[in-house]
């Protein structure tokens, strides 16, 4: 048998700064000062905001330099550019973790696992966290620790301190919130900004609320869909990474609604984690650009 090839290993540069002439020059002028060898380009001004992006990526093999050493040089470049904090350079030879928040629906926890199984999403799993124990089997099965921390109507606090726990002994790079009915408080949205990631229906903000397939039904709605955006303090209003629809029409029950809504839902999530690991998702106050 012939075994799978390794992919070639690559470092990712994302870069935000004010617009200016001479940026691409100057990156690209760095990069062939030492070798690199660019494979993917991308690029982006916003006339609205003055402000440029770009998504570079590098043959690792063409530098004489590591990753540690390519961002210590990289940083006088964005120094120059006027970058700040708005750029990185990652390293795809580092494995990506995540660690899954869930409660009782299952659709996007199921059909993430089964992508990691397959090898469809290249990343590692730590741990899922669900504050119902309801997908333990099929988390275990999937060889992931699962762990359960119930939430106490008057003691959410100290639920939210272990889950903060179990998560950053992973430090991963996704917090992925698999439709998790709990609020984040403000502190960990803030301790997890840029990594922490939520879905939802897309009816916000028209149908606010318990049962919003069942306030969409009754209104007659032609479409639904999905949302999936990075967690902040304002609730459900974080820079938004991806989202999509499905039709329906007169003839579909609430069931049926609720169905192609968690279908769009799944599809929605795993396309903005991918996107998000890859480093393809750069953020911009509470915009993003998408690479």
């Amino acid at each position: 048998m012939h075994g799978v090839t390794a992919p070639e290993r690559r470092y990712v540069i994302t870069f935000g700064c004010p617009d200016r002439t001479g940026i691409i020059a100057r990156i690209s002028g760095f990069l062939a000062e030492h070798g690199g060898w660019i494979v993917e380009a991308a690029y982006h001004t916003d006339p609205d905001t003055g402000w440029f992006f770009t998504r570079q990526v590098v043959r690792a093999d063409s530098l004489p330099f590591a990753a540690d050493e390519l961002r210590a040089r990289f940083a006088e470049v964005a120094a120059e550019l006027s970058a700040e904090s708005s750029w990185q350079v990652s390293d795809t030879g580092e494995r990506r973790r995540a660690v899954i928040l869930v409660s009782k629906a299952g659709h996007c926890l199921y059909d993430l696992l089964g992508r990691v199984a397959s090898g469809e999403l290249d990343v590692d799993v730590a741990a899922v966290i669900g504050n119902h124990d309801s997908l333990a089997d099929i988390t275990r099965a999937h060889g992931i620790p699962f762990h359960h921390v119930p939430f106490p109507p008057g003691d959410k606090a100290a639920a939210f301190e272990r889950v903060r726990k179990l998560v950053d002994e992973h430090d991963p790079h996704a917090v992925v919130l698999a439709r998790f009915m709990q609020i984040l408080p403000a502190d960990l949205c803030r301790e997890w900004a840029g990594r922490a990631i939520n879905i939802h229906h897309s009816f916000l903000p028209s149908f606010i609320g318990a049962k919003p397939y069942h306030q969409a039904h009754t209104r007659g709605v032609k479409l639904v869909g999905a949302t999936c955006h990075y967690v902040t303090a304002d609730l459900d209003a974080g820079p938004i990474i991806e989202q999509d629809v499905i039709r329906v029409d007169h003839g579909d029950s609430v069931e049926d609604m609720v169905r192609k809504g968690r279908d769009i839902e799944k599809v929605t999530l795993a396309r903005g984690l991918r996107w998000h690991l890859e480093n393809r998702v750069l953020v911009h106050g509470n915009r993003t650009v998408v690479f």
